[in-house]
C-alpha cells in the first residue's frame, strides 16, 4: 500500500520546525472565549500553548479548542487549525484532533505534520545518510465529516470524485498538477469544489 506524503526538509545550519515556533495568533476556546498573542502548536500530541507577553503561558488540548489560527514566518502564510472528531489507532472511539485546513468544501482537505527519520543514498560518497524530515499527512473530509486519511495516488482520487472526475483529470493535465505536490493537490481538491 502507497502512503502519500510530503516531504519538507530544514536547513542542516537552523533546523527548527513549525511547531518550535512562537506564531502571532489566535486561539477560539470552546467557551467561546477569543485568545491573541502568540500560538505554538504540537500535533502530535495535539496541544496548542498560548502566550499573552507578560510570562503567562496556557497550554490547551484539542478537546477545549474550536480552532486556532497562525502567521507561520517560514512559510509566509496564514494557517488554519481546527479540533475535529477523528477516531485515530484504529478505534471507533472519535476524540478531538488539530487538522490544518487547506481547502474546504463538498470534498475538504486536511493536513497533520509530523517528524520521520528518512534515509537517502547520496550520490557524492558510498553508503546513506538519515536525515529527519517534516512530512504532511493528507485527510479527506466528506460532507458529513468523516474524514479518512488519504493514502493513495491520482486514479484513487479521481474515482472519490464520481460523475466529475472527468472535468476533474482534464483540468490536471492542462495545468500539469501532481497530487503529490502540497500546492497542486490543494488546486485541484478546490477545482473539483468549484464545480459544485
Amino acid at each position: 500500500m502507497f502512503v502519500f506524503l510530503t516531504l519538507v526538509t530544514a536547513t542542516v545550519q537552523a533546523q527548527q520546525w513549525p511547531f518550535e515556533l512562537w506564531h502571532e495568533g489566535k486561539i477560539v476556546l470552546e467557551s467561546g472565549d477569543t485568545l491573541k498573542g502568540l500560538v505554538k502548536y504540537n500535533l502530535d500530541q495535539d496541544l496548542v500553548q498560548f502566550n499573552d507577553q507578560r510570562e503567562n503561558i496556557v497550554a490547551f488540548t484539542a478537546r477545549k479548542v474550536l480552532f486556532f489560527e497562525i502567521f507561520d514566518n517560514l512559510q509566509k502564510r496564514y494557517r488554519n487549525f481546527f479540533a475535529l472528531p477523528f477516531a485515530a489507532n484504529n478505534t471507533n472511539y472519535l476524540t478531538p484532533v488539530f487538522f490544518e485546513l487547506l481547502v474546504d468544501g463538498k470534498m475538504t482537505l486536511l493536513a497533520r505534520e509530523a517528524l520521520e527519520n528518512r534515509t537517502y543514498s547520496s550520490p557524492y560518497y558510498y553508503g546513506s545518510f538519515t536525515r529527519l524530515v517534516l512530512v504532511y499527512k493528507y485527510y479527506l473530509m466528506d460532507e458529513k465529516g468523516n474524514i479518512s486519511q488519504f493514502i493513495g495516488k491520482k486514479g484513487e482520487l479521481l474515482s472519490l470524485m464520481g460523475k466529475r472526475a472527468d472535468d476533474v483529470d482534464r483540468y490536471m493535465r492542462k495545468n500539469r498538477l501532481k497530487i503529490e505536490d502540497p500546492a497542486d493537490f490543494s488546486r485541484t481538491v478546490a477545482y473539483y469544489n468549484s464545480l459544485f
